[in-house]
């Protein structure tokens, strides 16, 4: 990933932090017919020092079949466009143009699919109360009927992602001078609630260098 003006990001426990919060991500996969995308939910886990992806499919999405191959996991993060106006150095000599602020990250890895019935249950239990767990009356598996969530479960695939290698792209104007960075965080501050999350992201940089 193409990673200029410092906007790279390494850090794995920012990494997983952040993969953690999108939770939303899509697993791409190159076969020799093709490219094929699949957008899952997945939950994030650490497993002996090692970064785990766990996800499922529906059992007629021919993506599991294709485990043990290299492949990505990207996630999109909060992304908002950035507008020239929000730069104090438009008034001085004009050379300023529209561009978008971003974060993503991408995990490598290749991933496995599982299917046995005990393995299911503690994954879809697990990724249930990951976005339950804060509501005033959180939905649990126990709420439906058994016979009812066995047949679901018949109808999916089990993903678990190994993750090789984990790289983060952060391009929120960290490089600017100080004026148009505090020009972007109040601009950015401004363009709703992923605006919000980038002005915020680049406010944990260091000051620029002017």
């Amino acid at each position: 990933m193409y990673t200029p003006n410092n906007s790279a990001i390494n850090d794995p426990a920012t990494l997983a932090h952040v993969m953690t919060e999108i939770s939303f991500g899509a697993l791409i996969t190159p076969t020799a017919d093709g490219i094929e995308i699949s957008h899952l939910p997945w939950i994030v886990r650490e497993e002996g020092g090692r970064v785990i992806l766990e996800s499922h499919v529906a059992r007629p999405n021919p993506h599991w079949k294709l485990a043990g191959a290299g492949s990505v996991v990207m996630f999109q993060g909060p992304q908002a466009y950035v507008s020239p106006s929000f730069y104090p150095s438009k008034q001085v000599d004009g050379k300023v143009v529209p561009t978008w602020a971003y974060i993503v990250v991408h995990a490598h890895g290749v991933f496995e699919s599982f299917n046995g019935a005990e393995e299911l249950h503690a994954h879809l239990r697990d990724l249930t109360h990951r976005h339950e767990a804060g509501r005033a009356e959180p939905w649990a598996m126990s709420d439906a009927p058994v016979p009812y969530l066995a047949a679901l479960k018949r109808g999916i695939i089990g993903l678990r992602f190994r993750v090789d290698r984990l790289e983060g792209k952060w391009k929120v104007n960290q490089h600017k001078s100080s004026a148009d960075r505090q020009g972007t965080y109040e601009g950015l501050m401004a363009s709703g609630e992923q605006g919000v999350d980038l002005a915020q992201a680049l406010a944990s940089f260091p000051a620029a260098q002017d």
